[in-house]
């Protein structure tokens, strides 16, 4: 018989990066998926949001008979409804993912639960839905999930300075990174200065990548000519160069004194990795960017295009100087990353604000 190829997903961990599952429902919980994916793929994490939730109430039968019960009781919100059920399924992942938590000494297992994005302006009610939410949930394996909006900044720093670990989300530009790793290291020197243990709070700040593409794409298709050149390598360059920021920020001399107190570096995360452009490599934003202490979230179909034909190879630290060339054209054609990133975080938090209310109609 032939032997099987070396799956290329364990391959990443001898390089440093960690893959988390960008999805999560009870038929993945309940029908065994995920617990596969964890044994068979190592995959050491798992994210949710609202439009995650939405689909998997919906179309899961998973959830109709408990659904029915809650609906049945009046006097709970379509909230409370909608709460009852993701707490439970992040309930469940945690527990999948305890042992790895615990033989990793707390590096790796998570599975990240996000505050309604309705409170994304309002800084004190993040802080009192994401402590809600991890006494509701009650495992030290859970990441509370915050947009880094500018009130989501001053909700991470209060977070973190009550040892509350974070995944923070909607990040799409290199004033987004530099901002939330200041908001981390404030509350993580909070934490210490009030007697905390820094050990137990973990942190990743999710870069979003192919909503780049697709926007700068489209603007240099608008153009035209010459600019049609630079077209698919924006997210890449603004990832590469994200994590020589990162590498800065929490380098030996940077967060070396916080670390030797006990404090985990936060670490960069790659999100939005399904390529939405069949023109490109469908594990494009897998392949490019792998490096040491970075996660990657992907979702199912990219999770199996990697596992098929994925090449581990460590990429990120590679191309920098092209990445900076990449930034300074966009710049000459007028085009604003910075601006782009807030645009993109502007239209990233109404799809999930539109995917909260669809969820909340569904438990009405």
């Amino acid at each position: 018989m032939p032997e099987t190829a070396p799956n290329p997903l364990l391959r990443l961990h001898s390089l440093g990066q960690r893959i988390w599952l960008d999805n999560l429902s009870r038929t993945l919980l309940q029908e065994g998926t995920l617990k596969k994916l964890i044994t068979e793929d190592r995959i050491a994490g798992v994210t949710s949001n609202p439009t995650i939730f939405f689909k998997a109430i919906s179309e899961s039968p998973h959830y109709r008979e408990e659904l029915q019960k809650l609906k049945a009781d009046a006097s709970l919100t379509a909230e409370q409804r909608y709460e009852t059920l993701a707490v439970a399924d992040i309930r469940a992942a945690c527990d999948l993912l305890q042992p790895m938590y615990k033989s990793s000494k707390g590096d790796d297992g998570y599975v990240s639960l996000e505050v309604s994005p309705a409170l994304a302006h309002d800084a004190a009610a993040t802080v009192a839905a994401g402590l809600r939410l991890k006494a509701a949930v009650a495992r030290d394996n859970l990441l509370i999930k915050v947009p880094a909006t500018a009130a989501g900044l001053t909700a991470i720093e209060e977070l973190v300075a009550q040892g509350c670990s974070v995944n923070v989300t909607l990040m799409f530009s290199l004033r987004h990174v530099r901002d939330v790793a200041q908001a981390y290291l404030r509350g993580i020197t909070r934490l210490l200065e009030g007697g905390g243990d820094a050990s137990k709070v973990k942190s990743v700040a999710s870069l979003f990548l192919s909503r780049v593409d697709t926007l700068i794409d489209k603007r240099l298709g608008d153009m035209g000519g010459t600019a049609l050149e630079l077209r698919g390598r924006s997210a890449v360059a603004l990832a590469r160069l994200a994590y020589q920021e990162w590498r800065e920020m929490f380098s030996d001399k940077a967060f070396g004194a916080l670390a030797k107190r006990g404090a985990r570096p936060q670490l960069m995360l790659w999100a939005s990795t399904g390529t939405k452009n069949s023109a490109y490599s469908d594990v494009l934003y897998v392949e490019s960017l792998i490096g040491p202490q970075t996660v990657n979230t992907v979702p199912d179909a990219t999770l199996a295009a990697f596992r098929e034909h994925g090449r581990a190879e460590a990429t990120l630290e590679t191309g920098v100087d092209a990445a900076r060339e990449q930034f300074a054209a966009l710049q000459k054609l007028g085009i604003d990353m910075e601006a782009a990133g807030e645009e993109l975080q502007k239209d990233g938090l109404k799809q999930f604000e539109d995917s909260f209310r669809q969820l909340l109609a569904l438990t009405a």
